[in-house]
This record gives C-alpha cells, sequence and structure tokens, in this order.
C-alpha cells in the first residue's frame, strides 16, 4: 500500500507496507534493558485460591500481570508531566500521531570530566530543515547492545542543555533517542535538558514530547522518514511507545 502525502510544496510517496521498527520491547526474560536501579520487570499470571491464569497450568487462557517502569524498561514516550507539579498524562497531550522525521546519527563528543554529550553544533549540521516535526538521533557506535543493557551508574550519553534547547525554539515537537534519557545520568536532579525543551516551568510546551530507549538498525540510513507514533494510551507522565518509521521518496 502506498501513499502520496505533500509537505512544504512537495510530494512524497510512502510504502506502508515495510514498516521499521525502531521500539525496544518489553520482557521479562534477561537479558534486558534497564535504567536508574529499577527493579526488574514481572509479567506473570494471575493467581487466585484454585486457580492460576495460564493455559500451561490447567487454565483456559493466559491472564497476566505486569509490572515494570515505562522510563526504565521499554521505549517510552513522556511530556512535561515528567517534571511537573501538576499532574499531565502522555494521553491527554499528545493527539497527532504522524510526523515527517530527520533521522540522524551522532558520535557524541567527550567532554573534560569524560562524559559523552550530544551537542548543538553535532545536531545542528545534520538537521535537515523544514522537516522539523521529529528528530530520531542514533548515537554512534551503534550495536546491539542498546537492546539488552543496563545502564545503571554508568553515565550513558546524554544531550547538551543548548541542544535542547534550541530544538525547541526551532518547533521539534519530538525528540526520539536511543539512551535511557536526555539529561545527565546524575545531575543533582537539575534536569536542564528536559527544562529547556519544554520551557519549564516559565511557560510550558504542552504538545511537546520526548521518546527514549529507541532503537534504529544500522540498515536505515540518515535521511528524512514518516514517523508514525504509537502508545499505550495509559494516564501517565510517560507510556510504553512503539515509533514505526517508513521510507519516504520525494516525487
Amino acid at each position: 500500500m502506498e501513499i502520496t502525502i505533500k509537505y512544504f510544496g512537495s510530494n512524497w510517496k510512502a510504502n506502508l507496507t515495510e514498516p521499521i521498527d525502531i521500539s525496544i520491547p518489553l520482557n521479562d526474560n534477561k537479558p534486558l534493558i534497564n535504567a536508574w536501579g529499577a527493579e526488574k520487570p514481572e509479567i506473570k499470571p494471575v493467581e487466585r485460591k484454585n486457580w492460576i491464569g495460564s493455559v500451561k497450568s490447567g487454565s483456559s487462557v493466559n491472564f497476566n500481570n505486569i509490572f515494570f517502569n515505562p522510563h526504565s524498561h521499554v521505549t517510552h514516550t513522556e511530556c512535561v508531566g515528567h517534571i511537573s507539579v501538576k499532574k499531565k498524562s502522555v494521553n491527554q497531550l499528545l493527539k497527532k500521531f504522524v510526523f515527517f522525521s530527520n533521522v540522524i546519527s551522532i558520535r557524541p563528543k567527550i567532554s573534560q570530566n569524560g562524559d559523552k554529550v550530544i551537542t548543538l553544533d553535532q545536531v545542528s549540521k545534520k538537521f535537515v530543515a523544514p522537516y522539523n516535526e521529529a528528530i530520531i538521533i542514533r548515537t554512534l557506535p551503534n550495536t546491539n547492545k542498546k537492546l539488552d543493557f543496563d545502564y545503571t551508574n554508568t553515565n550513558p550519553t546524554y544531550m547538551d542543555y543548548h541542544c535542547a534547547k534550541w530544538l525547541s525554539e526551532i518547533g521539534v515537537k519530538h525528540i526520539l533517542i536511543d539512551v535511557p534519557s536526555i539529561d545527565k545520568e546524575k545531575d543533582d536532579g537539575n534536569l536542564s535538558a528536559h527544562k529547556a525543551y519544554w520551557n519549564y516551568p516559565k511557560n510550558p510546551k504542552l504538545d511537546f514530547f520526548i521518546t527514549e530507549f529507541i532503537y534504529v538498525p544500522n540498515t536505515v540510513n540518515d535521511g528524512i522518514y514518516l514517523l508514525f507514533l504509537n502508545f499505550a494510551p495509559i494516564e501517565n507522565d510517560a507510556s510504553p511507545s512503539r515509533p514505526i518509521i517508513f521510507k519516504l521518496k520525494k516525487l
């Protein structure tokens, strides 16, 4: 199934039968992704007095409870509610699901203190205007290790405050990135990149979102893609999500 889209005066074609999934699924088997020292997720049958919700155990159905943290165990999309006093949920705020997006690859710079940082200079040089609805950042090197790594206490790559601020100012409503957070793992609670991107607390941008823990395969080239951003309708600051991209051809 092919569709044609007109965007900024140009026509583009996408084949919807060729999706590229850039999410990491939730599972309760080792190895798995994790961050922030969260407990291991659990997917297990409901147990009552004389019944276990498992076909293997004699039930007619599998009937599982799932325990997990969206920020730690799975690709997730978060809103300003992640850092605000007032409760805000992705389900309340995210009402548009299809976007033109930039896929760019960045080899983080090493700072004087040894941190791996994504800088404004790096991102601005690769960003292609006016396709600025969403930016998808693949950090280099890009290995399968990202699918099952525990980032706890590893000081992973993060985004410089000035880069997050610039993306916000030019109107990028979605940042998608393959690390646990756009902020430094231990920053004394400053969360400077999150605050800069959401313009918090001065005038919070309620229609701006961050999707973390993605994985962009090496078979995907940098360029312009059509992004479908799906998420679970949960009333929470973050929700498990499944970003899907499609190759675009300019006509």
